[in-house]
């Protein structure tokens, strides 16, 4: 077997650290030459009415759990009626066992309706629209923040029937829990460490260094940055991170709420254009740990910002996109086989997917 010369990072297998975790993600470019006889799902274009009278989510409509929608005409948000966490559960740990831990967990589960238009996803509405919503986001961000008992507020959204929506009406989620969930907890210790080594935030050295390099850089607004990282897992994830030191969605200001949500608009075009078709995705934002408990000042000569019982001035506000669509609108990725044995495996490079996604029009497929 021979080995190549001079080692090619769009040519050659390599692995990839994350830095937000830890853990290595395996690049294998050369397998994109590779014929695909594998799973093809049936691409889908389905016309949807603005209204649905049998949607759950419409305005007027009467929900699944019993209760009516208001006629609402902009973004409307209501505790989930069937929530996974619940607000009144039983406290305490129900095993002695050293090796069989459980912990009851309380929390508040809402559903955010990006628009009253059942034919509607977020790259299809306009920017002001979008707007309202981020302007939603951050609000409920902060009412949440302010319960108790509540540590950690997850946003996120599953757009598509393939990332697991139950509903086509275009929504998102909102879950607040008494503990801090796995992932942000990792990217907490990961960026907590490196700010007491380096004294600046991971993500903001790390948006430096990556619009320096260029290469894989997506879109900019003047205070946002939309990046495939260096480390990314599926085929056409994106990282969107925020110009400014800024812990979580509350803190924007005006501006940069506007400002997202013009960059919402294009990267989510983008994807969309890509395939020509509805793009799905996993997208969700991780802010800092919410503390609703009194805190102990520092002791004298402590820098705060090293101190996590305090303030969290190693966490930067980001948004994760995890679209599965591989080769084309009906080629997904899977992850199967050594990538839950083992560990993550990519075949495209993050720069092929930067640039790709680069070369796509701000102008919607549908409107074109």
């Amino acid at each position: 077997m021979s080995i190549p010369a001079v080692f090619d990072p769009g040519e050659h297998p390599h692995r990839r650290r994350n830095l937000l975790t830890g853990e290595w993600v395996l690049v294998s470019p050369h397998r994109t030459k590779r014929p695909w006889q594998g799973q093809v799902e049936t691409a889908t274009r389905t016309s949807r009415p603005a209204h649905d009278p049998t949607c759950y989510l419409c305005p007027g409509n009467l929900r699944a759990g019993g209760q009516q929608n208001p006629d609402y005409t902009t973004t409307y948000v209501f505790d989930n009626d069937f929530a996974a966490l619940l607000p009144d559960s039983p406290q305490g740990t129900f095993s002695d066992h050293p090796l069989l831990q459980v912990e009851a967990e309380t929390g508040i589960c809402r559903v955010i309706c990006f628009s009253p238009r059942h034919d509607l996803t977020l790259p299809e509405m306009p920017a002001d629209a979008i707007a309202a919503v981020v302007d939603v986001w951050c609000a409920q961000t902060a009412d949440l923040a302010a319960r108790p008992h509540i540590h950690y507020v997850q946003l996120f959204e599953n757009k598509g029937a393939v990332m697991g929506s139950s509903n086509p009406h275009p929504h998102g989620q909102l879950w607040a829990t008494g503990s801090i969930p796995v992932e942000p907890a990792k990217e907490d210790a990961r960026q907590r460490t490196y700010y007491q080594e380096h004294g600046s935030p991971l993500l903001l050295d790390y948006l430096d260094a990556e619009l320096a390099a260029g290469a894989r850089i997506v879109l900019e607004e003047d205070d946002w940055v939309a990046l495939v990282p260096f480390w990314a897992v599926w085929p056409f994830e994106t990282l969107v991170l925020s110009r400014r030191h800024v812990t979580h969605l509350p803190d924007l200001h005006v501006r940069e709420q506007r400002g997202l949500a013009r960059l919402l608009k294009r990267l989510l075009t983008r994807y969309d254009n890509l395939f020509a078709t509805s793009f799905p995705y996993s997208m969700g934002w991780h802010g800092r740990p919410v503390d609703t408990l009194p805190v102990t000042p520092p002791a004298a000569g402590n820098n705060p910002g090293n101190n996590p019982d305090t303030n969290y001035a190693h966490w930067q506000l980001h948004a994760h996109f995890y679209p599965p669509l591989l080769r084309s609108a009906t080629v997904k990725k899977f992850m199967v086989g050594f990538e839950m044995l083992a560990m993550p495996q990519r075949d495209i490079t993050a720069e092929q997917a930067a640039a790709r996604l680069r070369a796509q029009s701000d102008t919607h497929y549908e409107q074109a």
